[in-house]
């Protein structure tokens, strides 16, 4: 059974793209962390408070907020209005005015539908536009939904728990190890705080998966000997540059096409598939990787400084191989898929179908883009905070790796990330309105690309 789409696919397109989406599928804090002594029990207990009371004070109302209006936050602004009828949409960022504008009509009509319109109550004040409009929306919520350029995710997160929020943060996590390094002290920090965090990598909400994959795990297809990950397709929305934007502007418009703000496909759409591989070895990561990557086809002015071909290879301490490949070009071979093959069988991950010695199929439904909604306001009004932050770091490395080792063309290891704090720059602290964008374009109009076997990056 395939997975349903969400009504706005699982990233925005280009259009739409603005201000730039447990250990068990729905981990919950567990109590006994704040149990140990007396004194942590008192600790605990004063957590768990703030989660029930983290809204508006003596109300049974939610004030959620968008940091960016493409078409995965539009998405996920109606799923979490959906999942509570008493939440309610209050503040909206992005770069781009317009989008707010466009996002916020989207969502009306959306919930008109349901007759629940009036969960939408964003003023025109509230419409914050500039890299600092994150702060703006922190302010004025309870709840963060995050979805804007994969750099800013976890900074803004961080933000966000630090001001005592809930958040909803889309994948990718971060981009770089220095991003990856903020995502751990914002996963740090909203424990601490008992807060819920909840990750866009909604296989994990998909109960065909959680069962498919607990029946691998129990030996349905004996010993599990490699897996393959396939994520190709075309490229998403291609635009033409309007008129009148500066350098700055055009590359947030299409913020796809540019690795300081997206981190390139293995980490935007083949963590994904990362992440299905991952659970299915028990949540645990890889000691190195090797990839290859380049620029085939899509190397137009248009199509930014991204590579449209990456193909990576995992090494699992146990001497498993992970096979990753995804390629954005126009005109070949597509192929969604997590096949996991087995010593007595082979399992279809997406279609949620075994073969082999013990062959079985999974019947349901599901839409796990909105279950991961439910789960987290479900969770908020219980006060039991849920917990994403363990798969949240270790899927988002796992790509980090993967990505850094298609553009360098060098092995690089676990450890390695573990240990480095490189990044794109600017920093997402670092990025200001009307700065230069650290890429620009040469004489040809085109941008610069990475060179495998010459590209390096300080500390790898």
């Amino acid at each position: 059974m395939k997975t349903k789409r969400p009504p706005y696919g699982d990233r925005p397109s280009d259009v739409q793209a603005g201000f730039a989406r447990g250990d068990t599928p729905r981990h919950a804090w567990n109590r006994r962390h704040f149990l140990a002594t007396s004194a942590a029990a008192t600790a605990g207990l004063a957590m768990l408070d703030l989660a029930r009371v983290a809204h508006a004070a003596g109300s049974d109302r939610l004030r959620v907020g968008l940091i960016g209006c493409g078409g995965r936050n539009t998405g996920a602004a109606v799923q979490a209005l959906r999942a509570d009828p008493g939440a309610v949409l209050v503040a909206m960022a992005d770069i781009f005015l317009e989008r707010i504008q466009n996002a916020r009509r989207v969502i009306q009509a959306e919930l008109a539908r349901d007759g629940r319109d009036n969960q939408v109550q964003v003023p025109d004040e509230h419409a914050f536009t500039g890299f600092d409009a994150y702060r703006r929306v922190i302010e004025q919520s309870d709840v963060v939904l995050i979805a804007n350029a994969a750099k800013f995710h976890p900074w803004h997160m961080l933000a966000a728990v630090e001001a005592g929020k809930h958040v909803f943060v889309e994948k990718p996590h971060a981009i770089d190890p220095h991003g990856l390094r903020l995502l751990e002290r914002a996963v740090a920090t909203g424990r601490q705080k008992g807060l819920c965090m909840v990750s866009g990598l909604q296989s994990r909400y998909h109960t065909g998966y959680q069962e498919t994959i607990r029946r691998i795990q129990e030996g349905a297809i004996g010993r599990v000997i490699a897996i393959e990950e396939n994520f190709l397709r075309g490229p998403y929305g291609i635009l033409e540059r309007p008129p009148g934007l500066t350098e700055l502007q055009w590359q947030c418009y299409v913020q796809y096409r540019f690795r300081w703000l997206s981190g390139d496909d293995v980490v935007q759409s083949l963590i994904h598939n990362l992440d299905r591989a991952s659970w299915v070895l028990g949540n645990t990561a890889p000691l190195r990787c090797h990839g290859l990557g380049g620029r085939s086809t899509l190397t137009e002015a248009r199509y930014g400084d991204v590579f449209d071909h990456h193909s990576v290879v995992y090494e699992w301490p146990d001497g498993i191989k992970v096979y990753a490949f995804c390629r954005t070009t126009p005109g070949c071979y597509d192929e969604n898929s997590s096949l996991v093959h087995g010593s007595e069988g082979r399992a279809d991950l997406l279609h949620c179908r075994i073969t082999g010695a013990r062959p079985w199929r999974w019947q349901g439904a599901c839409d796990p883009y909105q279950e991961e909604h439910n789960a987290l306001f479900a969770a908020i009004r219980s006060g039991k905070p849920l917990d994403n932050g363990d798969y949240m770091i270790r899927s988002t490395q796992i790509a980090v790796m993967g990505q850094l080792s298609c553009y360098t063309g060098r092995e690089i290891t676990w450890e390695q990330i573990r240990n480095s704090d490189f990044a794109y720059p600017p920093k997402p602290e670092d990025c200001r309105d009307g700065m230069e964008p650290p890429t620009q374009p040469g004489p040809d109009g085109t941008y610069p690309v990475p060179r495998p076997g010459q590209t390096r990056f300080e500390g790898l």
